[in-house]
């Protein structure tokens, strides 16, 4: 037998080649496709995230807020552009808090969930009240400062004390949190000794707890600062508490609170 007729034909080897790049070529294109939907599917996600965050004006006072803390800190207390910054800003805000006391007015006449001790039901009552008189007279300030309301020592005043009131809620979100905080504690123990030998970090209930404990965390955290921002604004220890660290602590509690209020991500379908 011949070399030749070992051989297989060279239109056959032509064509299976053409096939086979064919095919390569199709899977190629495909994963290419299915590549680019799913950054489609994740950029729409995201823009739509960004959209349902600005949507909510909470959010958009949250980023004034850390526009004007920010700029009481490069300012020092300084007459410039910073500081200029930080007082139109200031006044800017408070549009976004018209009528906003109605919020915790609700909380205040809601009832509380079953089984709350009663101390900490006093101090969320306490913290919604001084909120509420807080946002009520903050709008007085505002009609004050631009020139509605005539008496302005007496706006002035009641700026003071609106601040107070601020600083006395704060107080009270710190004590509420830490009371809570301790109650979550206590039942995360109580789940570990059910489970025993078990692995805790895979039990749903303890793992909310943990979520629940890590938030309250960061509310806490965020209320004691704002305490020492509340004594800045009023001038207590002028000394010590200066507009520079003022506007520090604003700007990182405008942070928290501008993280606090991120939507949770949607989960994205694989295709």
């Amino acid at each position: 037998m011949t070399k030749q007729a070992l051989s297989p034909p060279q239109n056959s080897l032509s064509l299976s080649s053409r096939i086979s790049r064919s095919l390569n070529r199709d899977h190629h294109l495909q994963r290419e496709k299915m590549g680019s939907t799913t950054l489609l599917d994740v950029s729409r996600a995201e823009l739509g995230l960004v959209v349902m965050y600005l949507n909510k004006a909470e959010a958009r006072d949250k980023l004034c807020r850390a526009i004007q803390y920010g700029s009481k800190f490069l300012s020092g207390g300084q007459p410039g552009t910073a500081q200029n910054v930080d007082k139109s800003t200031s006044l800017a805000r408070k549009v976004f808090r018209l009528f906003k006391f109605v919020n915790d007015l609700h909380g205040l006449i809601s009832p509380v969930p079953k089984g709350t001790p009663l101390p900490l039901v006093l101090l969320g009552k306490s913290k919604n009240a001084l909120l509420s008189t807080f946002l009520f007279l903050d709008q007085i300030v505002w009609l004050g400062r631009s020139g509605i309301y005539k008496n302005k020592e007496r706006a002035e005043l009641l700026g003071r004390i609106s601040l107070f009131c601020w600083m006395g809620s704060s107080v009270c979100t710190t004590l509420v949190e830490i009371g809570e905080i301790g109650r979550l504690s206590s039942s995360m123990k109580k789940i570990e000794k059910g489970l025993k030998n078990g692995n805790k970090y895979q039990d749903e209930e303890y793992r909310a707890k943990i979520k629940q404990s890590n938030e309250r965390s960061l509310a806490l955290i965020k209320a004691a600062m704002d305490i020492i921002v509340a004594a800045g604004l009023l001038q207590l220890y002028p000394k010590k508490i200066t507009s520079r660290v003022t506007g520090a602590f604003g700007f990182i509690t405008s942070l928290i609170s501008c993280y606090q209020l991120l939507p949770s991500r949607p989960k994205i379908k694989a295709p």
